[in-house]
C-alpha cells in the first residue's frame, strides 16, 4: 500500500502541477507545472518516486511527437545546411570550455570538472567519469542542475521573448499507420538499450518516425493531446531527482554550475547570430538548436513556438553523438599532452 502511494504521488501531483500552469500560461506547462510541483512535494519531505516505466513511455510519446515533423521537404533542407548544423554542434560542444575553466579554476579535479561540463547526459558522463576517477556526485549534480535550468528558463526565455504566433492547422491521426509506428519505434528503443545507446527512448522512437516521413513522405500527428501526457510523465519523473538535499549539497559547487551553464547559454546566443550569417536559416532555430540543453525539451520548445523543430533536432542529435563519440578520447589526450599536476 505505501509502495502504491509513493509511486502514484509523482504523477498526480504532476498532474495537478500541469494543469495549473497550464491555466497559468506557463510555457510548456505540463513538464514545467509537473516539474515544479514534484519538487515541491519532494522539498517538503514526502520522498515520492517515478512509476516504473513512466519517464520511458513519455518520451517515447514526445519523441514520436518530435519525429513526426520530418517530411521529404524538411528532409532536404536539412541537407542543404548540414554544413551549418555541424559548425553549430561543434560550437555547443566547444562551449563546456567555459564550465571546465571555471570548475578547475575553483580547485576541482580535472576529470570532475571536465564531465561535469560536457552537454551529455548526466547517466551517461557519470559512466565515463567513473574511469577516470571523477567525482561520480559532483557529476551527477552538475547535470541534474543543468537540465532543471533548461526545462524551467529556456522555454520561457524564448515564449515570452518573441511574439505569440497563431497554430497551424492540425494535421491528420492516421491510427492504423501509428498502430506500427510506434510499436517500432519502440522495438528499435529495446535494441539500443540494450546496445548501451544513449538516450535510446528519445532517439529510437525519434528515428523511426522521421525515417518514415522521409521514407514514406507521409504528414500526420499523434493524438491531440499525446504530447501533452508524454510532458507530463517526462516533468514528474524528472521532478523526482530534486530535493533538500540537492539543493544543499555542495552550494559553491551548484553555484558554479549555475554561472556556466548562464554564460553558455548566452554565449551560445551569440554564437548562433554570427553562424546564422552564413546560411539562409531562422536564426532563432538556429539558436533554441544550440543551447546546451536536452533534445526533448528544446523540440517542445521548438513546436510551441512554431520554430523548425526539424533544425533544432538536428543540431541536438548532432551534438549529442559529438560529446558521446569524443568526449573520452578529447579527455584522454587531454590527460597525456598536459598531464594533471
Amino acid at each position: 500500500m505505501f509502495s502504491a502511494v509513493r509511486y502514484l504521488s509523482a504523477p498526480l501531483t504532476g498532474a495537478l502541477g500541469g494543469l495549473l500552469a497550464s491555466l497559468a500560461g506557463w510555457p510548456l506547462p505540463w513538464m514545467t507545472g509537473s516539474l515544479v510541483a514534484v519538487i515541491l512535494l519532494r522539498c517538503s519531505g514526502w520522498q515520492c518516486s517515478p512509476p516504473p516505466g513512466s519517464r520511458q513511455t513519455g518520451q517515447l510519446l514526445v519523441a514520436c511527437a518530435i519525429g513526426l515533423h520530418f517530411t521529404t521537404p524538411v528532409f532536404a533542407q536539412i541537407i542543404n545546411h548540414l554544413g551549418l548544423i555541424v559548425l553549430g554542434a561543434c560550437s555547443t560542444f566547444l562551449l563546456s570550455l567555459i564550465g571546465i575553466r571555471l570548475l578547475t579554476g575553483a580547485g576541482y579535479d580535472r576529470a570532475t570538472a571536465f564531465f561535469s561540463s560536457m552537454p551529455g547526459g548526466a547517466s551517461e558522463m557519470a559512466v565515463i567519469g567513473a574511469r577516470h576517477n571523477a567525482g561520480i556526485a559532483n557529476v551527477v549534480a552538475a547535470h541534474s542542475l543543468r537540465l532543471l535550468m533548461v526545462v524551467l528558463l529556456i522555454p520561457a526565455l524564448f515564449t515570452w521573448g518573441l511574439p505569440a504566433v497563431s497554430a497551424p492547422a492540425p494535421l491528420p491521426t492516421d491510427l492504423p499507420t501509428l498502430a506500427w509506428l510506434i510499436p517500432l519505434g519502440a522495438l528499435l528503443a529495446l535494441l539500443m538499450r540494450r546496445l548501451r545507446q544513449p538516450n535510446p527512448w528519445m532517439l529510437g522512437p525519434l528515428i523511426v518516425c522521421a525515417s518514415a516521413g522521409v521514407l514514406l513522405d507521409i504528414e500526420i500527428a499523434l493524438p491531440p493531446g499525446t504530447s501533452a501526457a508524454g510532458q507530463w510523465l517526462i516533468g514528474s519523473a524528472l521532478g523526482c531527482h530534486f530535493d533538500r538535499t540537492f539543493f544543499r549539497k555542495a552550494p559553491a559547487f551548484l553555484l558554479r554550475v549555475f554561472s556556466f551553464t548562464v554564460l553558455a547559454m548566452l554565449t551560445a546566443a551569440a554564437a548562433a547570430l554570427l553562424l546564422a550569417q552564413f546560411g539562409s536559416v531562422d536564426r532563432t532555430s538556429l539558436m533554441l538548436g544550440m543551447m546546451p540543453g536536452g533534445i526533448t525539451e528544446l523540440c517542445l520548445t521548438a513546436d510551441a513556438l512554431q520554430l523548425s523543430v526539424a533544425l533544432v533536432t538536428a543540431l541536438q542529435v548532432m551534438r549529442l553523438f559529438l560529446v558521446m563519440f569524443l568526449a573520452e578520447p578529447v579527455f584522454r589526450v587531454w590527460q597525456r599532452v598536459w598531464p594533471e599536476k
